[in-house]
């Protein structure tokens, strides 16, 4: 992976606060097991010595991450995440057709040792999220996915319950995603094998809305990275 400029993620900056639209396959803080491996909290460091994370996106997951660039403006965006006074919206592509008008999954999430989570009624942590679909394609469908709580790998095992798997989500799954499912008269050339749309969990932190210092309320929108967007073309294309 080439090496990142961390100036050219910023999409947005004020004497507090500083956003950056993560690239997949990065951490946000430095792994247990490598931690020497690139992250996000690392390169904010450089770029602002006292910055801290707001929160975290999982190493696959794309999209707007927060950091505070002093003690102050860390705790005023710590205690909004704490109180679920931070809006943040998910887009998702997953395997099959969908249509989610404000669907709202309340089911308590409980963390395995293995690194997954499953869903407990008896020892689970309270865990809801909002979904509602934004775009339907042929096998497929862009899902908006709204947390109101912040559990490990939340959206993605509520959307398995929804029948609705991330695609490229092996841990609750979901399929891998080939354009030879829905483009018609599509070849293949000769002695190749097909490659997946997208080679992680298809799951981008679309938008992130908080209050700033002053009170007044911000959001905060992140692109899609080349793969996301590469993905999505097809599907529009190949309705």
């Amino acid at each position: 992976m080439k090496k990142l400029n961390f100036q050219d993620l910023l999409i947005f900056e004020n004497e507090d606060f500083f956003l950056v639209n993560k690239p997949p396959f990065v951490s946000t803080l430095s792994e247990r097991h490598d931690d020497k491996a690139e992250n996000m909290l690392r390169l904010a460091k450089s770029y602002c010595s006292d910055a801290q994370a707001g929160h975290r996106l999982d190493k696959e997951t794309s999209g707007v991450l927060i950091f505070a660039k002093h003690p102050e403006a860390y705790r005023h965006i710590a205690m909004q995440f704490e109180h679920r006074q931070v809006t943040k919206i998910y887009h998702a592509v997953v395997a099959g057709v969908h249509d989610f008008q404000g669907i709202l999954v309340n089911l308590p999430i409980l963390p395995l040792k293995i690194g997954v989570v499953k869903i407990d009624r008896a020892e689970g942590k309270e865990a809801e999220t909002l979904f509602n679909s934004l775009e339907i394609y042929k096998a497929h469908t862009l899902v908006e996915c709204i947390p109101f709580t912040g559990r490990m790998h939340q959206i993605r095992i509520h959307l398995q319950c929804l029948k609705a798997p991330i695609v490229m989500d092996a841990l609750y799954g979901g399929p891998a995603i080939y354009l030879s499912e829905f483009k018609r008269k599509f070849k293949l050339a000769k002695d190749t094998e097909e490659q997946p749309l997208i080679s992680r969990v298809a799951l981008h932190a679309r938008a992130l809305n908080f209050a700033l210092m002053n009170g007044e309320r911000l959001t905060v929108e992140a692109p899609y990275p080349k793969d996301m967007e590469a993905m999505i073309r097809q599907l529009e294309k190949n309705r």
